[in-house]
């Protein structure tokens, strides 16, 4: 089976830059060695799996609010076998000004804009093609920089760290397994940070009764 370029698209843009509940979709199929441990939040972490007569990865970095609720999402997309591409795509947060776009600095360099190709009730979605000059000043740079616009017109930059991204890059991917813990582990951090906010302002709320 031959996927054309529409195709290829949807396929990446399904597997990339999940947040929340969902783990990466494709990544059980995947055959991988794998870490003992599954991605920390806000680290880069990889995803690999057959998608047809191709073998498609993921190099992908999320980085969530203490709500859970997205704040910039990347995903490095590589297809190779009868298809060869490579993707850049970029999520942030809907409520953004279009048709502005995103733009990515590596280590305070020139911008380069990322234009929009969909925005979904969750987050907007920015779209470049991956080149080999993008992705050496990637594994060379210490930290990139997305910034989109609001819909109050204000800049909205987002600092990624650039640490520990050529070796996930270049080495092998993880399991669908050690991402759903991952996943399960921060869920229950953040209800635990929840539980602990909504006990401290129950305190102060009786203080401030007990004090009338």
């Amino acid at each position: 089976m031959t996927l054309n370029a529409n195709k290829i698209t949807r396929a990446l843009s399904a597997l990339a830059l999940t947040v929340g509940t969902a783990a990466v979709p494709f990544a059980a199929s995947a055959q991988q060695a794998a870490s003992p441990a599954g991605p920390a939040p806000g680290q880069w972490y990889k995803t690999c799996a057959k998608q047809g007569e191709n073998d498609l990865c993921v190099v992908q970095n999320v980085q969530l609010a203490q709500n859970g609720q997205l704040i910039t999402a990347v995903g490095l997309m590589t297809l190779q076998g009868k298809e060869t591409r490579k993707i850049m795509q970029v999520s942030v947060p809907t409520a953004r000004l279009l048709p502005p776009g995103i733009v990515m600095q590596i280590d305070g360099g020139k911008g380069q804009k990322m234009d929009y190709t969909v925005c979904l009730p969750d987050k907007c979605i920015a779209e470049a093609p991956l080149t080999d000059a993008n992705l050496a000043a990637l594994k060379k740079g210490s930290e990139v920089v997305f910034t989109s616009v609001n819909f109050r017109r204000a800049p909205n930059p987002i600092k990624i760290t650039l640490g520990g991204f050529t070796g996930v890059f270049d080495g092998p991917a993880i399991s669908e397994s050690q991402v759903a813990e991952s996943q399960r582990s921060l869920q229950e951090s953040m209800q635990k940070k929840a539980e602990e906010t909504r006990q401290k302002l129950e305190e102060a709320q009786n203080a401030a009764k007990q004090g009338q």
